[in-house]
């Protein structure tokens, strides 16, 4: 299905998201870390990023409800289930604690590359590694439960 259109519309979404992230101060860890210091100096900035991102995600989602397809793609990919598993909870639990301990999430992270900084090269290639023993040690433990 038109794959040149879907990678310029994932382009664009990704620049535009990326726009987002640089002008709000998202790229910078120690602005987001004042985010998280709730006990000391706070700083409530960017609640309203949070908020954006949270309204456009549910009119997507409400958007989604509505629509038979994606204008781009054969079927929209939803979760599938609404069960909080451990496996999930282990998973929130290691995003915040990155969060917090580098002040970078995936998105950011992925667009303050554009900086060089070392800091930022570093956190994105342990993200990396971390995603590859996830699939190494996930795809793993799928097999032996199927297999049993």
């Amino acid at each position: 299905m038109r794959p040149a259109l879907r990678t310029l519309a994932a382009l664009a979404a990704g620049l535009v998201f990326g726009f987002g992230l640089a002008l709000s101060g998202m790229l910078d860890p120690a602005r987001v870390r004042g985010f998280l210091d709730v006990t000391g100096a706070w700083d409530p900035s960017l609640v309203f990023v949070l908020g954006g991102a949270v309204t456009i995600s549910g009119l997507g989602y409400a958007l989604s409800r509505r629509l038979a397809r994606p204008v781009l793609d054969t079927g929209f990919d939803l979760p599938r289930t609404r069960r909080i598993d451990p496996p999930l909870l282990l998973g929130a639990a290691l995003f915040g604690i990155g969060w917090g301990l580098a002040g970078f999430c995936p998105g950011p992270a992925v667009a303050a590359l554009s900086t060089g900084a070392i800091p930022v090269l570093a956190f994105v290639a342990a993200m990396l590694a971390g995603m590859a023993a996830h699939g190494l040690l996930g795809s793993s433990a799928r097999s032996s439960a199927i297999s049993t």
